[in-house]
């Protein structure tokens, strides 16, 4: 591993663990050349993917990608870190136990989207806003109806 602060490639392991949910390692290094102190996590790479985009452009898949648009989304909103990690891993999961290495960006956000669902409401909404290019307040009327609908059909089970 290259030290960040020398980019010298004599680096040591001092402490290795996983993290709370087993999925990703973390390991604290120490650079042999400058002393410098720096944490590296380590995750399963099922197969490398490839995004994709709507233009025909192929492009690496990029996790933070995903995390920073997910942040975005749910900025403001009462969501704990971990779980957009544990979301974001479930993402990641099946789209590389997919069997495809090529996805589109199109699948991604219509993953993205159903996970998002699930976990908070009014992030969905935004995220959809953006994802399918809402032009008109009637876009968002839709997506809220959608919601509401959902709702409903929920409170009518229960109540069975």
């Amino acid at each position: 591993m290259r030290c960040p602060s020398c980019n010298s490639l004599d680096t040591q392991v001092k402490d290795s663990r996983p993290t709370e949910d087993s999925a990703v390692i973390r390991r604290r290094r120490v650079c042999i050349a400058c002393n410098f102190r720096f944490t590296t996590f380590e995750r399963v790479q099922l197969r490398e993917l490839t995004v994709i985009k709507r233009n025909g452009r192929r492009v690496p898949f990029d996790r933070d990608k995903l995390v920073r648009s997910l942040q975005i989304s749910l900025r403001k909103r009462p969501v704990d870190p971990e779980r957009v990690e544990k979301m974001v891993s479930a993402i990641v999961r099946e789209l590389e136990s997919g069997g495809e290495a090529e996805v589109s960006s199109e699948a991604i956000g219509e993953i993205v989207m159903e996970h998002l669902r699930q976990l908070d409401d009014v992030a969905y909404v935004r995220f959809a806003s953006v994802y399918r290019n809402f032009r008109e307040a009637k876009d968002f009327e839709a997506v809220l109806g959608e919601l509401s609908g959902e709702d409903e059909a929920r409170i009518a089970t229960l109540r069975k």
